[in-house]
């Protein structure tokens, strides 16, 4: 009588194994997915040619004031925002805009007060890229010619 028990559990067991199975595999609602993303709109995805392109404008030493003043206003407008810091490191692509203001300062066409406006208002979105800002603004004046 105990071997019936025995054999009966094992095969209540294997039944529910195979049930559970079933639903973890079968793929429920995978239509109703398909059809959300679908009706859903893109993301806008930034891509960094633009921002590229705007770097290689302040970097050409023969960039006029108008078109130096047209890109700081443009990375300000749809890139302005920097990645949070990871800890107390930097994001990686927080150089991109310390080089940037860097160069700004050392451009022969940038005026104090593009260079000021540009820091304030990298200031006022990345807050907790203060310190690495100022710096950059720094090192960039302290290095331009006089």
């Amino acid at each position: 009588m105990e071997i019936t028990i025995l054999v009966q559990s094992i095969v209540g067991l294997v039944i529910i194994l195979a049930i559970l199975l079933f639903v973890l595999v079968y793929p429920f609602g995978k239509k109703r997915k398909e059809e959300k993303i679908s009706h859903k709109k893109a993301p806008v995805v930034r891509s960094n040619n633009e921002l590229t392109f705007l770097k290689d404008i302040i970097l050409n030493p023969e960039s006029s004031e108008n078109e130096l003043n047209d890109a700081l206003i443009r990375i300000i407008k749809y890139h302005g925002t920097i990645h949070k810091k990871l800890g107390m490191r930097v994001h990686p692509d927080s150089h991109v805009y310390i080089e940037v203001l860097f160069k700004l300062c050392r451009h022969k066409n940038a005026n104090a007060k593009m260079i000021v406006k540009f820091s304030n208002d990298l200031e006022k979105l990345n807050p907790q890229y203060m310190r690495e800002i100022n710096y950059a603004m720094m090192r960039g004046l302290n290095s331009r010619g006089i």
